[in-house]
């Protein structure tokens, strides 16, 4: 266990002085932009198809 944290660290410390941090910050924003809108459309297909499912 101690290995992997350790290799997980020194990985994440390679991405932080190689990457800008710009472009990080970037990345992080669209992931999340980009979840965020596919949890809203799924939830709203669930309620949908859960609302067609009570009324028929």
């Amino acid at each position: 266990m101690k290995k992997s944290y350790s290799l997980y660290t020194v990985l994440f410390l390679l991405l932080i002085v190689t990457l800008p941090g710009c472009d990080i910050v970037v990345g992080i924003f669209k992931a999340g932009v980009w979840v965020g809108v596919i949890l809203v459309i799924a939830v709203l297909v669930l309620i949908i198809w859960l609302i067609r499912k009570l009324f028929r």
